[in-house]
C-alpha cells in the first residue's frame, strides 16, 4: 500500500591509536587547512557518516599540494596514519569503501611513497600470531585486491609474504578445528575463517599479475612452493568428509584452479583432469610436485564428494568459451558427463544430491558454450538422440517431483539447457518437424497433470518451439490446466506454465495477423476456459484462479478486462431473467457469473487496471450488484467484492461515500462467518481500507492547509476536503459503533473474533505517533465506560484467540484506560482472578492469568499487595513504565508463589482435596503468562528476582513430585472409582497394589472410599455399599463449595499440573539471562540450574505414562535444548550429547530394573531423543543424528533372543518419531531405506509389540516417502512415485523388496497342507501399489519394474482375500497401458477349463481380481472412439467366452463367480463407452446370448435351496443383479419391446427374497426416475417403467429392508402424485386420505433417512391435495395440523442433519402454498409457526441447513406477492441477511393478510423467548454440582440477540403505521403481567450474583443478560402500543429502528431491483 521507508545508514567511526593521534596533533597547523588538520577533525568525531565527508576531502587537498609536498614529513606521515586507518577498519565498514575509492584518485605524485606506507602497514598486520586475528588480517587482503589500486600494488610487492601467511594460518585453523571437537559455536566460527582464507588464494591466483607470467614455476621459487603448499592443503580437506561440505566444495574449486595456473604445458590440463576424474592417474608421467601435493587424488581411494567437487571445479575454473581447450577439452567435457552420471547412481545424502543438481545444471551451461564453436564429432555426441542426452533426461524424469524446491529448480534449467543444446546441433534446420522435439512434446502431453515436472518441461518447450504447435495436438490444453488448478500443490506451476502459453501465443498471433482479429482468437483460447471455470468450478479452482492466474492474465492484456465484463454482465442478466420467470434457483455452492465478475474487476482494480473506481462503478457494475456481492451465499464471492471496494494500486485513492456506505452495509451482516479463513481476509481487507484512510487524509488535511485558490485538476475537486476529512470522520465512528454493538452478550466466538481484530487494527492504525500533526480518528475518543467493561467482558471468552485480541486492544487503549478504573472494581477484579486461578475448569485459570496481567500493565493492583517488596520502589509518577510493570508482575509472582505453596503442601497430605478444592494448575499458569509479558533480559529489580527465581524452581519440583505418581502409575486413568459400589473400589485397590512398586506417594497405598462431609479424608470399609467421594475444605478462611471428585478430576489436576511445571521451565531456560558464574550479579540462572532443569525433563519424559503429560515435557525440553546448543558456556553445550549417550546405553542395555517406560509406544522416549536431535545446528554435519540413526536401526533389526524385544521396540518407535519429525528434513532420508527394511522384517517377528511398532514405523515412513495424504481416493497418484524415482532414490530398497516378494510368493505357491500367511505380503503390497509404470522411465534395465510382475501377479494366490485383494491393485500400475489387453488374456489363458479336475479356488479368484482391476485401469485410460481400443476389447470378450464356465453352477464358489461375473459386467461398460451402438458388436460375438443363459441358469431365475448359506452369497447376488439389470436393459434398447429376450423382469428382481437384490434393482430404477424428473433423460421415463406404479406401491406397504423401504419412497416421492396416488385404494386398499396418514405415521415413528423421505413424501402429498381439491380442502384439516406438526417436531436440534435439511426441502417446496400464499390455506398460529421453522433453521449451528434454509427465504421472498418486499428477490444471500430478510417479508405478509393484531401477541412470545429460558437461569443459579467436563453454551453462529434486534426493528417499523388495529386489551394486560413478572425475577437473579459475577459466574451472567435484553424489548414495544413512553424517547427508538429496517425494505409501489 504504502512505500516502505529505507532504513537509515548505520556507520561504526574510525578511530587511530594514541600514537597516531599525538602525530597528526604535532603536525596539524594553526589554521586548520593542512591534512593533518583534516584528518585529525576527523577522527575526533564520533559519527561515522560524518567522517565520510572528510575522508572525500583528502585527495582535493593533496591535488593542490606541489611537487615539493613529497617531502613533506607531514603528508608521509599523513599517509601513513591513512594505511593504518584502512587496515583497522572493518570489512563491512562503508568507511572503508569510501576510503578506497578516494584513495584511488591519489595523485600520481603521491603513489609510490604511499604504496610504501601500505605495504609496510600490511606486512606488520602478516606478522601477527593470534589465530583469532587471523580473519582480520585476511579479510584486509581480500579487501585491497578489490577495486583498489593502493591494496592491489602493496599485495604484489608482499606477495610471497602473503601466501606464506595464508598457508601457515589455514593450517593452523585447521589445527585448532580439530582440538575444539564438540564446541560447534567456536568450530563453525573457525570454518568461515577457512572459507574465506580459501576464497582469497584462489583471488590472488586469478588477479594477482605475478601469476600470468613463468618466472614463478622455478621450484626454487618461494612463491611456486608456498603454492604447491597450498594445494597440499586444499587437496587434504577435499578428501576430509568431516569437514563443511561448503569449505570441500570451495576446495574443489581451489584445486582445479591452481593445477590450471601451475600445470604446464597449460595444452595437457584437460587430459590430467579428466585422469584425475576417471581416477586412471598414470603416475610416471605426471610431475613430482604433482604427485606430492595431490598424492591422494592420485593414488588413494578418492571419495565420492571429493570427485563431485573436483567436477564443480572443472566446470567453474576452466575455460570453456570459444573452444579454447580444443578436442582434449571436448573430450574432458564429455567424460565430467560420465562421471557425474556414474556419481548419481551412488550419491544419496541430500546436500551432495543438491550438489550434483546443480554442477550437472553447470555442465549443460558449459557445454552450450562449447557446442557454439565445437567440432562435428561433438555434436553428434550431444544432440537429443545422443546416450549423454538420454541419461540427462533420465536425470530430470527421476528427479522432477523430487521434494526438494532447489532440486527441483536444477531440473528445469537442465531440461531448457537441453533444448538449446539441441538447438545448436541441428542449427539452421527447422525445429517443428524435427523427430527429438516432436517426439519429446508428445510424451510429455501423454502424462498426466499431476506429476509437476511435466508444466516445468512443457513451459520450456513452449519457449522453445512456440506454442501453437502444442495446440495444434490438442486444443483442450489450456482447459485441462486450469481443470488441475483445485490441487494447491499443483497450482503455481499450472499457472506459470499457461502464462507461458498465453504469452507466446499471443506473440505469435500478433507476428502472423496484421489485423486485429487475432484477439478474439486469443481470447477465446485462454480467457474463455478462464470465465467457464469462475462461474462453474469447484471453490478451491475458483479460489486459486483467481489468485495465481488472473492477475496474470490481465497484467499481460488488461483490455481484456472489457471483455470479460461483457460477457459475465449478459450471463448474468440472462441468469436474473431466467430466475425471474422460474424462482428455483440453483446450488448454494455456485458463485456463477456474479462472482466471476466481482472477482475479474477486484483483481483489475487492485492491479491499476480501473484507473478511478468512483467512475467505474456505474459504467461496469451497478450499485445493486454490489450490494447482492456484499450478501451472497457463496463467501468468495463476498470476500471479492469487499476486496474490489478496499483494494486499490494506490495508497491515497479517496475513499468515496458510496463506498463507506457498502462498507458499513457488510460489516453489519458479515461479522459471524464461520471460516477462518474468510474472518482473516475480512479482517485483512479491512485493514488495508483503514491504511487508505489514513493516507488519502493526510493528502486532503494538506490539501486543506495549503489554501490555494487555483482548482487541483483531479479528484479531489468533487467535494472540499475538509468534508471528505468529515466524512471519514463519521465513517470510522460509525463502524466502531457497529463493532462494539457486536460485542453483545451471548455473540458468537466468530463475531467477537472479528469485531475484535477489526477493532485493533483500527487502533494499530489510526495511532497518534510523535511529531504526527493529524490523525483523522482515533479510537480512544469513541471509548466510554460501558464499551471498556464490554471489552473487559471479552475475558471471560472460552476461546483463547478473544483473550489475545481483547488484551491487546485494551493494551492500546492504555491511556485512555486511566479515566476509567474505580478502585473498589479493581479490587474485586483481583480477588476474582485470584479465585479463578484455583477453579477446576481449565479455561477459569486463563482467564485469570490475563486479568492479572491487565491489572499488572493498567499498574491498578491493590495497596496490598506492596508488602511482597523487600526492596521498595518508589511509585512516583515519574516511574518508567517498564520499571512499573516489573514491579507490579513481581508483587503478583510472589503472591500466587505464597498461595502455591500453601496449596502444595495440602496436596502432599491430600492429592484429592487438591484435584477437588484447589487444582495447582491455574496458579502455575498465571505465574507463566505474568512472567511471558515482562522483558526479562531488562530487569531492574535482578537481587528481588533472583531468590524467586530460585523458589520457583523448588516449587515446580515440589508440585511435580507430588503429581508424578499418577502421570507415571500403570493406569492413570483409573486411580478412583467412577462407580458408587465396592466392585470398583476392589478393583481399584488391585490397580495401586500393581502400580505400588514405582508410585510411592502415601496416597497410593490404599484405596481412599469418602463419604459426604468428610474432610478427614480416612479410610473406610471397602466392602460398604455406597461410595460417595466428596471433598469440602476450608482455603484461608473461605469455604470453598462441595465436589464431587472423581479420576478425571484427579488425573486431569495432575497431568495440568505437569504440562503448566513443563512450560514454565521451558520459559524460563528460554527467557531468563544466564550467570557464566556463579559470582555473577548479571543473571538469573545458574548452570547447575540449568542442568537441574535438564534432569528434570529427563526423568519425566522417559518416565511418565500420560502421552498429555510428557508432550508438554516435550515442549519445554525443546526450548531448554535450543538454548543448550546456542549457548557458549561448553559444558552447557555438551550436555544435549552426554543425555543422548546416556540414553540410548540405557536403551541397549534393557535392564528389567530400568526406569524406562516401556509402553507400546515407548511413551516419551521418543519425544525425549527427538528433542535432542532436532535442536542440533542443521548447518553442520549433524553427527548425533547419523551416529543416533546407525544406532537405532543397527537395534530395530531382527534378533533371536525373543526375551529381550524391548530395545527393539523402543528403537522402532523413536524411528518412527524422527521420520515424523519434519525438522529433519531431508537430513532423515538417507536412512529411509534402512527404516524400510527393520519395519518390514519386524512384522514378521512373533511377538506382538514388535510387529505393532513396525506397523507405526511402515505407516511413518509411507507418509515421508510418498507424502501426507492429498487425496480422498487412497489410490489416487497425487501420493504416487514412478517406479523409477522411488528405486533413484532408495536403491537399497530394489533388491530387498524383490528378494522380499520372491519369498512371499514362493510361500504362498507352496504345496503346504496348512496355508502359509506371511505377514510382511501386506507392507510390501503397501508399497508396491504406490508405484506406477511411467512413459519417461526409459530404457534401463538396472531398475526396471518388470521383474516384480510375475511375484505380484504369484501373490495373488493368497489364502487371505485382502492380500489378493492388494495383490490385484498393485499389479496395475507395474504394467504398462499399452501392454495391458496383452497381460490380461494371459491372466485368462491360466485359468483352468472347466475339464481340469484339480483346481484351487483362492488361484482363481486372485487371477480373476487382478484381470477385473486391469480392465477397469485400461477402460479409465482410454478415450472411447479410440478403434484400437475396441479392437482390443473384442478380443479380450472372445478369451473371457472361453473361460465362461466360471460364472455358471459349474463354478461351485460364489467368490469366483461373483468376480467373473463383474468382469462380463465391466465389459458391458466398456463398450458403452466405447461407442453409442455398441449392440451390433456384442451380439456378433454372441456376448447378451451368452449372458442370458448365465441369468438363466443362475439362481435368480431358479431360486436357491431352502436355508442356503455359503461364503460370498451377498457378493454373487450383487454381481448378478447388475449384470441381469444390463441385460433387461440391453434387450429393451434393441426391440423397444418390455418382454422381447429378456431372462429376468424389474418385478421378478423386486419380488427376490434378497434384499442386495432389490436394494441394487431399485438404486437402478431410481436413477431412471430421478433422470426423467430433473430433465437430464433424453427420451423421458423409459416405457418399461412407465406402468410399474402399482408395483411400487404394493412394495412399500411389504417391504421390511430399511434401505429397500428408503427407496421406494424416493421413487414414489419423484413420480407424480396424479399418477399413482388415485391407485391406492385399489393396489393397497387405502384411500389417499389414509395413505397420506400412513406416510406420516412413518415419518413420526422412523429415523433418520426414512423420516425424512416420508416427510418429503407427505408433504407432496398434502401439496396435490390442496391443490387438486380446492372446495373440500377442511376434509384433510385434521391431517393438515398433523403435518405442521410433524414439520415442527423435525426441526429440533437433537435430530439429525438430514431431517432438518428435510425440513428445509419441504418448507421451500411448500412455500408458495403455506407460507407466501395471499389467501393463507392454513390458520395463522400454523403459518407462523411454520415461519418459526424457517427462522429456527436459519438460526442453526450447522452451515448445510442454515445455507439450505436460505433457499426458503429466497423463494418465499421470490413470490408475485412478496417480491417488492426486499430488494433482494431473485438474489443467493447468506444466512446472516436471510434472518432479517424473512422476518421484513413475513411482516409484510402479516400486513398484506390483515393479521397483525392477532398475530403480534405470537411475535412478541418470540420476543421475550420460551419460559424454559428464565427456568434455566435460575436452575443454574442454585445448581450446586460442578462437573470438571461441563461445557458451558458455546455458541459458535446462533445469537439469540441479534434475532431480537431483527424481530424488534421490523416490529417497529410496522406498528409505526396506521393502518392496523391493535390487539385487545386483555391481551395486552396479559402480556404486560408476564413480561413484568419476568422484569422481577430478574432483579432479584441479579441481586443473588457474587461480585464481579461476569468473571466467576460467566455463564449465569450472560444467561441474565440475554433475557433481560429481550425483556427490555418487550417492555419498550408494549409502551409504544399503550403510548406510555416519553415522546422524545419514543420516536428516537421508533424511528432509529424504522430507519434501520428500511434498508432491507421497500415501499410496495417501488419497484424490485
Amino acid at each position: 500500500m504504502g512505500v516502505k521507508k529505507k532504513k537509515e545508514m548505520q556507520v561504526v567511526a574510525l578511530t587511530i591509536c594514541h600514537q597516531d593521534l599525538e602525530t597528526l596533533k604535532s603536525f596539524a597547523d594553526v589554521e586548520g587547512k593542512n591534512l593533518a588538520s583534516l584528518l585529525l577533525h576527523c577522527v575526533q568525531l564520533t559519527d561515522g557518516v560524518s567522517q565520510i565527508h572528510y575522508i572525500k576531502q583528502i585527495v582535493p587537498l593533496l591535488e593542490k599540494a606541489d611537487k615539493n609536498g613529497m617531502c613533506d614529513p607531514t603528508i608521509q606521515s599523513c599517509l601513513d596514519i591513512l594505511a593504518g586507518i584502512y587496515l583497522s577498519l572493518s570489512l563491512k565498514n562503508p568507511l572503508k569503501k569510501v576510503l578506497a575509492s578516494s584513495l584511488n584518485s591519489l595523485p600520481e605524485l603521491f603513489l609510490p611513497e604511499a604504496i610504501h606506507h601500505f605495504t609496510s602497514r600490511l606486512q606488520e598486520e602478516l606478522n601477527t600470531t593470534d589465530l583469532y586475528s587471523y580473519r582480520k588480517v585476511i579479510d584486509n587482503i581480500s579487501s585491497c585486491m578489490e577495486n583498489f589500486n593502493l591494496g592491489r600494488a602493496s599485495v604484489n610487492n608482499l606477495l610471497k609474504n602473503v601466501l606464506h601467511f595464508l598457508q601457515k594460518s589455514l593450517i593452523e585453523i585447521l589445527e585448532e578445528n580439530r582440538k575444539c571437537a564438540g564446541n560447534h559455536i567456536i568450530q563453525t566460527q573457525l570454518m568461515n575463517d577457512f572459507l574465506v582464507g580459501i576464497r582469497l588464494s584462489m583471488m590472488l591466483v586469478q588477479k594477482v599479475q605475478d601469476f600470468q607470467g613463468n618466472l614463478w614455476k622455478a621450484s626454487s621459487s618461494p612463491i611456486w612452493q608456498n603454492m604447491c603448499g597450498l594445494l597440499s592443503i586444499f587437496t587434504k580437506i577435499l578428501s576430509d568428509d568431516d569437514l563443511l561440505q561448503t569449505v570441500q566444495s570451495t576446495s574443489g574449486l581451489a584445486v582445479i584452479l591452481f593445477i590450471k595456473t601451475m600445470f604446464h604445458p597449460s595444452e595437457k590440463v584437460p587430459h590430467l583432469i579428466s585422469s584425475v576424474l576417471l581416477r586412471s592417474v598414470d603416475c610416471t608421467s605426471i610431475p613430482e610436485w604433482f604427485m606430492s601435493s595431490c598424492r591422494s587424488l592420485c593414488c588413494g581411494d578418492v571419495s565420492e564428494s571429493a570427485v563431485l567437487f573436483l567436477c564443480q571445479g572443472t566446470l567453474a575454473m576452466l575455460d570453456w568459451q570459444n573452444g579454447s581447450m580444443g578436442r582434449s577439452g571436448e573430450a574432458l567435457l564429455v567424460d565430467t558427463a560420465h562421471v557425474l552420471f556414474t556419481l548419481s547412481s551412488q550419491i544419496k545424502e541430500p546436500t551432495l544430491e543438491m550438489f550434483l543438481s546443480r554442477i550437472l545444471a553447470s555442465w549443460t551451461n558449459s557445454a552450450i558454450q562449447v557446442l557454439e564453436s565445437s567440432s562435428p564429432s561433438l555434436t553428434d555426441s550431444l544432440n537429443g538422440n545422443s546416450s549423454i542426452v538420454g541419461r540427462l533426461l533420465e536425470y530430470v524424469y527421476t528427479h522432477w517431483e523430487h521434494p526438494l524446491d532447489a532440486l527441483r529448480h536444477q531440473t528445469k534449467i537442465m531440461f531448457k539447457n537441453l533444448l538449446q543444446m539441441h538447438r545448436l546441433t541441428v542449427e539452421g534446420a527447422d525445429l517443428v518437424p524435427d523427430p527429438f522435439f516432436v517426439e519429446l512434446t508428445e510424451s510429455l502431453l501423454r502424462l498426466e497433470w499431476h506429476i509437476k515436472g511435466k508444466y516445468t518441461c512443457l513451459g520450456c518447450l513452449v519457449e522453445c518451439i512456440g506454442v501453437e504447435h502444442i495446440l495444434a495436438i490438442d486444443k483442450t490444453i489450456p482447459s485441462q490446466i486450469l481443470e488441475v488448478m483445485g490441487d494447491q500443490s499443483l497450482v503455481p506451476y499450472a499457472s506459470d506454465l499457461l502464462e507461458t502459453m498465453f504469452r507466446n501465443h499471443k506473440s505469435h498471433l500478433k507476428s502472423q495477423t496484421a489485423e486485429s482479429s487475432w484477439i478474439d482468437q486469443w481470447h477465446e483460447t485462454w480467457v474463455s476456459p478462464l470465465l467457464f471455470i469462475l462461474c462453474e468450478g469447484n471453490l478451491d479452482q475458483k479460489s486459486y484462479v483467481i489468485d495465481y492466474y488472473l492477475p496474470k492474465l490481465l497484467s499481460y492484456s488488461p483490455e481484456s478486462l472489457q471483455y470479460m465484463v461483457k460477457i459475465l454482465q449478459a450471463s448474468i442478466d440472462a441468469k436474473t431473467g431466467q430466475e425471474q420467470s422460474f424462482p428455483s434457483l440453483g446450488s448454494c455452492n455456485s458463485r456463477g457469473a456474479l462472482g466471476a465478475l466481482m472477482a475479474c474487476l477486484r483483481i483489475a482494480r487492485a492491479h491499476g487496471h480501473l484507473q478511478s473506481a468512483a467512475d467505474t462503478w456505474e459504467n461496469l457494475v451497478s450499485d445493486a450488484r454490489i450490494k447482492q456481492g456484499l450478501i451472497h451465499q457463496h463467501c468468495q464471492v463476498r470476500i471479492d467484492t469487499l476486496g474490489l471496494l478496499c483494494e486499490s494500486n494506490r495508497s491515497t485513492e479517496i475513499v468515496s461515500m458510496e463506498e463507506m456506505q457498502w462498507i458499513q452495509f457488510f460489516i453489519t451482516y458479515n461479522l459471524n462467518s464461520q471460516s477462518p479463513g474468510v474472518r482473516q481476509q475480512i479482517c485483512s481487507l479491512l485493514k488495508k481500507l483503514f491504511c487508505r484512510i489514513l493516507e488519502s487524509s493526510q493528502v486532503l488535511y494538506k490539501l486543506e492547509q495549503s489554501k490555494s485558490k487555483r482548482e487541483p485538476e483531479n479528484e479531489l475537486t468533487k467535494q472540499h476536503p475538509s468534508v471528505s476529512l468529515q466524512q471519514y470522520k463519521n465513517f470510522m465512528s460509525s463502524i466502531c459503533n457497529s463493532l462494539f454493538e457486536a460485542l453483545f452478550p451471548g455473540s458468537s466466538y466468530s463475531t467477537r473474533f472479528s469485531a475484535l481484530t477489526i477493532l485493533g487494527s483500527i487502533a494499530e492504525v489510526f495511532h497518534v505517533p510523535e511529531g504526527r500533526i493529524y490523525t483523522v480518528y482515533q479510537l480512544s475518543h469513541d471509548i466510554d465506560v460501558g464499551r471498556f467493561q464490554t471489552l473487559m467482558e471479552c475475558f471471560t471468552s472460552t476461546f483463547e484467540d478473544v483473550k489475545i485480541l481483547a488484551f491487546d486492544l485494551l493494551m492500546k487503549l492504555s491511556k485512555t484506560a486511566v479515566h476509567f478504573q474505580d478502585s473498589e472494581k479493581l479490587q474485586g477484579l483481583f480477588q476474582a482472578a485470584l479465585e479463578l486461578s484455583t477453579s477446576t475448569k481449565p479455561y477459569d485459570c486463563v482467564t485469570a492469568s490475563y486479568l492479572l496481567n491487565f491489572l499488572i500493565w493498567q499498574d491498578a493492583l491493590p495497596s496490598s499487595l506492596s508488602v511482597y517488596l523487600t526492596q521498595q520502589v518508589a511509585c512516583d509518577n515519574g516511574d518508567k513504565p517498564a520499571a512499573v510493570v516489573e514491579r507490579n508482575t513481581l508483587m503478583v509472582i510472589k503472591c500466587l508463589m505464597e498461595n502455591l505453596e500453601e496449596e502444595v503442601s495440602q496436596a502432599e497430605n491430600s492429592l484429592l482435596q487438591a484435584a477437588a478444592a484447589f487444582p495447582m494448575y491455574g496458579r502455575v499458569h498465571c505465574i507463566t503468562g505474568a512472567l511471558q509479558k515482562l522483558s526479562l533480559n531488562s530487569l531492574q529489580l535482578v537481587s528481588e528476582w533472583r531468590p524467586v527465581v530460585e523458589k520457583l524452581l523448588l516449587m515446580s519440583y515440589r508440585l511435580s513430585t507430588v503429581v508424578s505418581p499418577v502421570i507415571q502409575s500403570s493406569s492413570p486413568e483409573g486411580l478412583i472409582p467412577m462407580d458408587t459400589d465396592s466392585e470398583s473400589a476392589s478393583r481399584l485397590q488391585m490397580i495401586l497394589n500393581e502400580i505400588q512398586p514405582r508410585d510411592t506417594n502415601d496416597y497410593f497405598n490404599q484405596a481412599k472410599i469418602l463419604k459426604e462431609h468428610d474432610s478427614s479424608f480416612g479410610m473406610k470399609d471397602l466392602n460398604a455399599s455406597e461410595v460417595n467421594i466428596d471433598t469440602s475444605t476450608e482455603i484461608k478462611g473461605k469455604e470453598v463449595k462441595t465436589c464431587d471428585v472423581t479420576a478425571q478430576m484427579v488425573l486431569v489436576c495432575c497431568w495440568r499440573s505437569m504440562k503448566e511445571v513443563a512450560l514454565l521451565l521451558g520459559m524460563l531456560c528460554q527467557l531468563l539471562p544466564m550467570q557464566p558464574v556463579p559470582e555473577s550479579s548479571d543473571g538469573l540462572l545458574t548452570v547447575e540450574q540449568v542442568k537441574e532443569i535438564g534432569d528434570y525433563f529427563k526423568q519425566h519424559l522417559l518416565q511418565s505414562r500420560h502421552r498429555g503429560a510428557f508432550e508438554l515435557a516435550y515442549t519445554g525440553f525443546v526450548k531448554l535444548t535450543e538454548v543448550l546448543n546456542r549457548c557458549p558456556n561448553v559444558s552447557l553445550q555438551k550436555l544435549p550429547e552426554q543425555w543422548l549417550w546416556s540414553v540410548l546405553e540405557e536403551i541397549k542395555c534393557s535392564n528389567p530394573s530400568s526406569k524406562l517406560c516401556a509402553t507400546r509406544r515407548s511413551a516419551g522416549i521418543p519425544f525425549y531423543i527427538q528433542a535432542l536431535l532436532a535442536s542440533e545446528p542443521k548447518k553442520g554435519k549433524m553427527d548425533l543424528l547419523k551416529i543416533t540413526m546407525k544406532e537405532l536401526i543397527s537395534l530395530a533389526g531382527p534378533t533371536d533372543d525373543l526375551q529381550s524385544t524391548v530395545p527393539q521396540v523402543h528403537a522402532l518407535n523413536i524411528l518412527r518419531a524422527l521420520f515424523r519429525d519434519t525438522r529433519l528434513g531431508e537430513n532423515i532420508i538417507p536412512y529411509v531405506a534402512d527404516g524400510a527394511k527393520a519395519a518390514i522384517l519386524g512384522f514378521t517377528s512373533p511377538v506382538w509389540a514388535v510387529r505393532n511398532s513396525s506397523t507405526l514405523l511402515f505407516s511413518a515412513l509411507i507418509t515421508r516417502i510418498f507424502g501426507v495424504k492429498r487425496a480422498k481416493d487412497e489410490h489416487s497418484k497425487t501420493n504416487r512415485m514412478t517406479g523409477r524415482e522411488f528405486f533413484s532414490r532408495f536403491p537399497e530398497l530394489y533388491p530387498f523388496l524383490l528378494k522380499q516378494l520372491e519369498t512371499v510368493a514362493n510361500t504362498v505357491d507352496s504345496d503346504m497342507g496348512e496355508p502359509n500367511r506371511h505377514p510382511s505380503m501386506f507392507l510390501l503390497l503397501l508399497v508396491l501399489e504406490r508405484l506406477y509404470a511411467s512413459p519417461m522411465d526409459g530404457t534401463s534395465s538396472a531398475l526396471s519394474m518388470g521383474p516384480f510382475v510375475p511375484f505380484i501377479m504369484r501373490c495373488g494366490h493368497s489364502p487371505v482375500y485382502h492380500s489378493r485383494e492388494m495383490a490385484a491393485r498393485a499389479l496395475v500400475p507395474f504394467v504398462m497401458i499399452d501392454h495391458i489387453p496383452n497381460t490380461i488374456r494371459t491372466l485368462l489363458a491360466t485359468l483352468p477349463s472347466c475339464t481340469d479336475q484339480c483346481f484351487r479356488q483362492n488361484h482363481i479368484h486372485g487371477t480373476l481380481l487382478q484381470v477385473f482391476h486391469l480392465l477397469q485401469a485400461y477402460s479409465d485410460s482410454k478415450h472411447g472412439t479410440n478403434s484400437d481400443f475396441q479392437h482390443e476389447l473384442t478380443d479380450i470378450t472372445v478369451c473371457t467366452k472361453a473361460k465362461l464356465w466360471l460364472a455358471k453352477r459349474q463354478n461351485p464358489c460364489l467368490v469366483t463367480r461373483a468376480v467373473y461375473i463383474d468382469i462380463l459386467f465391466l465389459l458391458t461398460c466398456c463398450f458403452n463407452k466405447s461407442a453409442k451402438d455398441n449392440q451390433p458388436v456384442l451380439e456378433s460375438l454372441g456376448f447378451w446370448e451368452e449372458v442370458r443363459g448365465i441369468i438363466s441358469g443362475s439362481e435368480l431365475v431358479t431360486g436357491f435351496p431352502c436355508a442356503f448359506k455359503a461364503p460370498g452369497l451377498p457378493q454373487y447376488l450383487q454381481s448378478l443383479t447388475r449384470l441381469a439389470i444390463a441385460a433387461v436393459w440391453a434387450a429393451a434398447a434393441k426391440s423397444g419391446e418390455r418382454e422381447r429376450d429378456v431372462p429376468i423382469s424389474f418385478s421378478q428382481l423386486l419380488e427376490s427374497a434378497f434384499a442386495e437384490v432389490r436394494s441394487l434393482t431399485l438404486e437402478a430404477l431410481l436413477e431412471k426416475f430421478l433422470a426423467a424428473a430433473s430433465g437430464l433423460g433424453e427420451k423421458g421415463l423409459p416405457p418399461l417403467l412407465c406402468n410399474m406404479r402399482e408395483k411400487f406401491l404394493l412394495l412399500a406397504m411389504k417391504e421390511n429392508h430399511p434401505e429397500c423401504f428408503c427407496k421406494i419412497l424416493k421413487i414414489l416421492h419423484c413420480m407424480d402424485p396424479g399418477e399413482w396416488l388415485p391407485q391406492t385404494e385399489h393396489c393397497v386398499h387405502l384411500t389417499p386420505k389414509e395413505f397420506l396418514n400412513w406416510t406420516m405415521d412413518i415419518a413420526s415413528n422412523e429415523r433418520s433417512e426414512i423420516q425424512s423421505v416420508a416427510l418429503r413424501l407427505a408433504s407432496k402429498v398434502i401439496s396435490h391435495h390442496m391443490q387438486t381439491c380446492v372446495e373440500n380442502r377442511e376434509l384433510i384439516a385434521a391431517e393438515l395440523k398433523q403435518w405442521v406438526q410433524l414439520v415442527i417436531l423435525s426441526c429440533e436440534d437433537h435430530l439429525p442433519t438430514e431431517s432438518r435439511l428435510a425440513v428445509v426441502e419441504v418448507l421451500t417446496s411448500t412455500a408458495p402454498l403455506f407460507l407466501t400464499n395471499p389467501h393463507p390455506i392454513l390458520d395463522l398460529q400454523d403459518t407462523l409457526a411454520l415461519w418459526k421453522c424457517v427462522l429456527t433453521l436459519l438460526q442453526s449451528e450447522e452451515q448445510v441447513v442454515r445455507d439450505a434454509a436460505t433457499e426458503t427465504v429466497t423463494t418465499a421472498m421470490s413470490q408475485e406477492n412478496t417480491c417488492q418486499s426486499t430488494e433482494f428477490a431473485f438474489c443467493q444471500v447468506d444466512a446472516s441477511i436471510a434472518l432479517a430478510l424473512a422476518l421484513a417479508v413475513l411482516c409484510d405478509l402479516l400486513q398484506q393478510w390483515d393479521q397483525l393484531a392477532p398475530g403480534l401477541p405470537i411475535l412478541l412470545g418470540w420476543l421475550l423467548g420460551e419460559s424454559d429460558d428464565l427456568v434455566a437461569c435460575v436452575e443454574s443459579m442454585h445448581q450446586v454440582e460442578d462437573y470438571l467436563f461441563e461445557k458451558a453454551e458455546v455458541n459458535f453462529w446462533a445469537e439469540t440477540l441479534i434475532f431480537v434486534k431483527y424481530l424488534c426493528k421490523h416490529l417497529f417499523c410496522l406498528l409505526s403505521k396506521s393502518s392496523w388495529r391493535p390487539p385487545s386489551p386483555e391481551i395486552l394486560c396479559h402480556l404486560q403481567r408476564m413480561v413484568s413478572e419476568q422484569c422481577h425475577l430478574l432483579s432479584q437473579l441479579f441481586r443473588e450474583l457474587p461480585p464481579a459475577a461476569e468473571f466467576v459466574k460467566t455463564v449465569e451472567f450472560t444467561r441474565l443478560r440475554i433475557q433481560e435484553e429481550r425483556t427490555l424489548a418487550c417492555l419498550r414495544l408494549l409502551a409504544f402500543l399503550e403510548g406510555k413512553e416519553g415522546e422524545d424517547t419514543l420516536v428516537l427508538s421508533v424511528w432509529d429502528s424504522y430507519a434501520e429496517a428500511r434498508q432491507l425494505t421497500l415501499p410496495r409501489t417501488e419497484a424490485a431491483c
